[in-house]
């Protein structure tokens, strides 16, 4: 499974970087939970939509569906 290998650029890498600075300097307890729970509900959100993607892609690959 080669195509789940994430590939990041420079440019990627370096404002994600920034962005987790960012956070780590941020002294707003409110800010940090809202944006801790933001984040929360946006990784379960994705975590499913991966988990159904895989699954239609598997099934796909087994020959149980027709691709359109």
């Amino acid at each position: 499974m080669e195509w789940m290998v994430i590939e990041k650029s420079l440019e990627e890498e370096l404002h994600l970087e920034a962005t987790v600075r960012e956070i780590r300097a941020c002294e707003d307890l409110e800010k940090v939970r809202g944006l801790c729970v933001a984040l929360t509900r946006q990784a379960w959100h994705q975590t499913k939509l991966l988990k159904q993607a895989v699954g239609h892609i598997a099934e796909l690959d087994s020959g149980g569906m027709s691709a359109s």
